[in-house]
């Protein structure tokens, strides 16, 4: 068991530092050299780096030095009244990320369109976000200026406060860079929005099945030996005809639905069979809660 969370530590932390790279690649790479403010601490150090030119001289205050001073007064709050834990999980992400921004070089794509390059930078970033939510941690920022301000404004989702947030620092950005670089942003909130949930949704990805048949104990049977997976039996009735019978309820993954269609229909050719999505699926034969959802499973 210690060898597993040990594994499972390395496991996370490698993903964690593959999903703060690729972050940090989108903006240093696309959304900066592109003027692109898609919200967060990241839009407003382009901001920030783009009105400070004249006063700082040079190419203005960089972003990582935004992102960092953003960051310490939210996790020193954050210490206070979310608890250690949470800091744990987000401060050092929250490092890494700044890192990347200060060590990978801004440059600018080779391909000349625009679009393009604002779907690739968007693609990116999304990846690394949802790399970054899946071991459950965070980089800081307006995610984290949203569930503190959620604390004081109970009657407002941390949602909403963070749609709020990002979209004034997308409207200061489309009131320095001009329209069309805002359209260009929204373009690329929404793929990153996809793409990340996509991540998401796809690592801890399942289906259920619910099979309807005279024949249910033979399939269950069956399907427990040849897929070692659990089976439960619920009793239903059948209201056009007063029937009961055994429905069986299974979640599988998504090559395992083939393998559950074959072996009912092949016991019960009459069987009724529906197949929907699960966007998740934690516990046994799954993944770990605690396991996947901590990165370090020892309480602070």
């Amino acid at each position: 068991m210690k060898q597993f969370g040990q594994w499972n530590r390395i496991k996370n932390s490698v993903i964690l530092i593959a999903g703060t790279g690729l972050m940090a690649a989108s903006v240093n790479c696309v959304f900066e050299p592109m003027q692109l403010v898609t919200g967060g601490v990241t839009g407003l150090g382009i901001i920030l780096k783009e009105t400070t030119r004249s006063i700082v001289g040079g190419e203005g205050i960089p972003i990582w030095v935004t992102n960092l001073v953003c960051n310490i007064p939210l996790f020193i709050v954050a210490n206070y009244t979310l608890g250690k834990r949470f800091l744990k999980r987000g401060l050092i992400s929250a490092i890494i990320f700044t890192v990347f921004l200060g060590v990978i070089p801004i440059t600018d794509l080779p391909t000349q369109d625009r679009l393009l390059n604002t779907i690739l930078g968007a693609v990116l970033m999304g990846l690394g976000l949802g790399l970054v939510f899946a071991v459950g941690s965070t980089t800081g920022g307006m995610d984290l200026l949203a569930v503190l301000l959620q604390r004081r404004f109970r009657h407002l989702s941390e949602a909403q406060i963070l749609a709020v947030v990002d979209g004034g620092i997308v409207v200061v950005g489309a009131l320095i860079f001009g329209l069309e670089h805002a359209l260009y942003a929204l373009v690329a909130i929404f793929v990153v929005t996809r793409v990340s949930d996509g991540i998401m949704n796809g690592l801890k990805f399942a289906k259920v099945g619910y099979v309807i048949s005279d024949k249910a104990a033979e399939i269950s049977r069956r399907f427990m030996k040849e897929a070692d997976r659990g089976v439960t039996g619920i009793e239903v009735i059948g209201m056009h005809t007063g029937k009961r019978r055994t429905m069986l309820m299974c979640a599988v993954s998504r090559k395992e639905i083939v393998e559950l269609k074959e072996i009912v229909f092949e016991i019960d050719p009459h069987a009724f069979v529906i197949i929907t999505n699960a966007s998740e699926a934690v516990g046994e034969g799954f993944t770990n809660y605690r396991a996947e959802y901590t990165i370090n499973p020892k309480k602070s």
